[in-house]
C-alpha cells in the first residue's frame, strides 16, 4: 500500500509538521504506523483528511466541529443531515460575529468622525472610550472576544 511520509505530506497539503502532529495528537488524523527507522508513513488517504480540516479551518469550523464532521464524512451512506446542523450553527455564529463587528466598526467609525483633532480635552475619541454611556451601540467588553482563534 502506498504510504507517504509527513514532510511530503507536509508540502502536499500544505499543513506544516507540527499541525499535522497535533492533528494526529488529537485524533482527527489516524497514527499512521512507522517505518523501521521509526518515521511515519501516512496513507495516500491522509492528504484528503488533511486537505479536508484545512478547508473546515479555512472555513472558521472548530475542532469538534470538524472531528463530527469527520466522522460523517467517513460514513457516506448516512443522512447529511447532521452535517447541515453543523453547518447552520456556524453559519449562524458567523453572522452574529459580523454583526457584532459592524456595530463595532460603526461605533468607531462616529467616534473618529466626531473627533475635532485640536486638543485632547476636546478629541472625541478620548471621551467616549472614557465614558461607555456616550456610545451609539452596546458592544461586548474587551473581555469577550468578538473573533475566536484558531
Amino acid at each position: 500500500m502506498p504510504a507517504i511520509a509527513i514532510g511530503p505530506l507536509a508540502d502536499e497539503t500544505g499543513i506544516k509538521i507540527p499541525t499535522i502532529r497535533y492533528y494526529e495528537e488529537i485524533g482527527l488524523l489516524p497514527s499512521p504506523p512507522r517505518s523501521r527507522g521509526n518515521r511515519r508513513l501516512y496513507p495516500m488517504a491522509a492528504i484528503g483528511r488533511l486537505r479536508f480540516i484545512r478547508h473546515a479551518r479555512d472555513l472558521g469550523f472548530d475542532i469538534d466541529a470538524i472531528r463530527q464532521l469527520l466522522t460523517l464524512a467517513d460514513q457516506p451512506d448516512h443522512s447529511c443531515a447532521e452535517a447541515d446542523r453543523l453547518a447552520r450553527i456556524h453559519l449562524d455564529d458567523i453572522e452574529s460575529k459580523i454583526a457584532r463587528l459592524e456595530a463595532l466598526r460603526d461605533e468607531v467609525r462616529h467616534m473618529v468622525a466626531d473627533c475635532a483633532q485640536d486638543r485632547i480635552r476636546q478629541c472625541r475619541v478620548i471621551e467616549v472610550l472614557a465614558d461607555h454611556g456616550q456610545c451609539r451601540h452596546d458592544h461586548p467588553p474587551a473581555s469577550s472576544p468578538v473573533i475566536n482563534n484558531r
